[in-house]
């Protein structure tokens, strides 16, 4: 998955704080920690992920 185009919130700032990358996989939508890009990656349906991103938001 070395491939994937991972993409980091513009929200995001550059000062080393908490962020995530996501990228967009073939049935799915991956999440990482942009600090540990080897570590574990947690893994959406894209229908969840939009539901996440609706949610998110709204509030």
């Amino acid at each position: 998955m070395s491939d994937l185009l991972w993409l980091k919130s513009s929200h995001s700032g550059g000062e080393g704080g908490a962020c995530v990358e996501v990228a967009d996989a073939a049935e799915s939508v991956l999440v990482r920690d942009s600090k540990d890009r080897s570590g574990p990656q947690l893994a959406f349906t894209p229908a969840a992920w939009r539901s996440f991103i609706e949610f998110a938001q709204a509030i």
